[in-house]
C-alpha cells in the first residue's frame, strides 16, 4: 500500500484538497483552515509519496518556527543551524509518526531528497523538479511567503498550508496566509481549498476550535455599554456564565436599522447551557437587565454551530430558516443560504455588511455569504 493509500480523506474538504493535489495541471495549492482539518497530513503525505515513487527528486519544506507565548519567530541565526533543523524537523516526524519510520525520513534528508529550509534564506534559490511546502504560513512575513511562491522551478508544484483565523499572532487578514489566499484565488494554474470546522477530524480539536473562539471573546476589549450589561447580569443572573455582550447601536444607525423592531440592541454570548439562568422562568432576569441597562438584549449560547449566532443578530427573524451553513472560509466567515439569498444580503448588501461589522468587533472576522441550491424535497 502507498502512503496516501494509508490515509483516506474523511471530509470533503479534504477529498477535494488531494484531488488539487493529484491534478497535474495545477502547480500551485493553497489549503487554509484551523488546526485538526488534516490540512498538514494530507499534504505532507502527498508530498513524501510522490518523492519516494521518483515523481519529483526532492521535497523542501519552508515552516517558521514561532515561540507560541511571545509569538516572535524563532530564526536560524537565534537558535543555531542544528536547533533550528531539529525544531522544524520534529513536528515532521510526529505528523509521520505510524506512517514512516524515522529512519526512512533521516535516510531522505541525509540524501539531500528532503530538505527544511528557513523561510528567511530562500532568496536567490530556485527548485527543479521538487515539491515546496510552505506550512504555517500564518507565522510567515508576508514578504517570505511570497518569496517562497517565487522558488518555484521546473516541474514542481507548490504547496501553502495555514491558518488564517486562530494561529495567526496578527491582525485578522493581514498574514502571510490570507495573503497568499488572496493572491492564488484568481491565479491560474492555482487552487486554493478552504477548510472549515466540518472537516475537524483529529479527536479533541473541535473542543479546541470551541475554546479558542470562547478565548477570543472573552479577551475582547468591551465598551461602556457592554460593561453595564455584564455588571447587570452579575447583579440579576449570578449564575449564568457570561462569555461577551456585544453592542451595536452605532452599526443599526449605520446601516439604517434602528427602527427595526425584531433587532436587538446587543447580543449576550453565554456559556452552553447557561441561556435559561440569565433569561429566568419566566424572563424576569433579562426584563430587569434590560431596565438598568436601557438596551434590547437577545442571548445565545456558545457552541460550533455558528448558524445561531449569525440568526440571532440577523435583521429578518426568519432568516434562521434559510441558513444552510456558517463556516470559516479562509480569515471570514462564509454563510450558505438557500432560497432567499436577497433577503439574506438586504438591499445594496446593507444586511450582510450589518453582520459583518458585528462579527468584527465579537471575533475579528468579517461575514461573506454565497447562494447555494435549495435542498429538494424527499417524499
Amino acid at each position: 500500500m502507498t502512503l496516501l493509500g494509508a490515509i483516506e480523506p474523511k471530509t470533503k474538504g479534504q477529498e477535494a484538497l488531494l484531488r488539487a493535489l493529484r491534478d497535474d495541471s495545477v502547480d500551485v495549492v493553497g489549503a487554509f483552515g484551523p488546526s485538526g482539518t488534516g490540512k498538514s497530513l494530507i499534504t505532507i503525505a502527498y508530498a513524501m509519496d510522490s518523492l519516494l515513487k521518483g515523481k519529483y527528486k526532492k521535497f523542501i519544506i519552508a515552516r517558521p518556527v514561532v515561540d507560541v507565548v511571545t509569538g516572535k519567530e524563532i530564526t536560524a541565526a537565534d537558535v543555531g543551524v542544528e536547533n533550528y533543523y531539529k525544531m522544524a524537523s520534529a513536528y515532521l516526524e510526529d505528523i509521520l509518526s505510524g506512517y514512516v519510520p524515522k529512519e526512512e525520513i533521516r535516510r531522505l534528508y541525509d540524501e539531500g531528497k528532503l530538505m527544511l529550509v528557513d523561510t528567511h534564506y530562500l532568496r536567490g534559490r530556485t527548485f527543479d523538479e521538487a515539491v515546496i511546502l510552505l506550512d504555517d504560513a500564518q507565522n510567515a512575513e508576508p514578504e517570505a511567503a511570497v518569496e517562497a511562491l517565487m522558488r518555484i522551478g521546473d516541474k514542481s508544484k507548490f504547496i501553502v498550508v495555514g491558518d488564517p483565523v486562530f494561529q495567526t499572532h496578527t491582525e485578522v487578514g493581514k498574514d502571510g496566509a490570507s495573503l497568499l489566499r488572496e493572491i492564488l484565488l484568481n491565479e491560474e494554474n492555482a487552487r486554493v481549498i478552504d477548510l472549515g470546522i466540518k472537516d475537524i477530524v483529529r479527536p479533541g480539536a473541535k473542543r479546541g476550535i470551541r475554546f479558542m473562539i470562547e478565548l477570543r471573546m472573552r479577551k475582547r476589549k468591551l465598551n461602556e455599554a457592554e460593561r453595564r450589561v455584564i455588571e447587570a447580569a452579575k447583579i440579576y443572573a449570578p449564575d449564568a456564565d457570561v462569555i461577551t455582550v456585544v453592542e451595536f447601536v452605532d452599526e443599526k444607525r449605520r446601516f439604517g436599522l434602528e427602527d427595526n423592531p425584531h433587532l436587538p440592541d446587543a447580543l449576550v454570548i453565554l456559556k452552553e447551557g447557561h441561556a435559561p439562568r440569565f433569561i429566568g422562568r419566566g424572563g424576569e432576569r433579562i426584563a430587569k437587565i434590560e431596565d438598568d441597562t436601557g438596551l434590547k438584549l437577545r442571548t445565545v449560547e456558545l457552541t460550533l454551530n455558528l448558524s445561531n449566532l449569525i440568526a440571532a443578530i440577523h435583521p429578518v427573524p426568519w432568516m434562521h430558516k434559510h441558513i444552510v451553513d456558517v463556516d470559516f472560509a479562509g480569515p471570514s466567515l462564509m454563510v450558505s443560504v438557500k432560497d432567499e439569498f436577497g433577503a439574506f444580503v438586504g438591499q445594496r448588501g446593507s444586511y450582510v455588511r450589518f453582520l459583518s461589522e458585528v462579527m468584527k468587533k465579537l471575533i475579528g472576522v468579517e461575514v461573506w455569504a454565497r447562494e447555494v441550491e435549495g435542498r429538494k424535497r424527499r417524499r
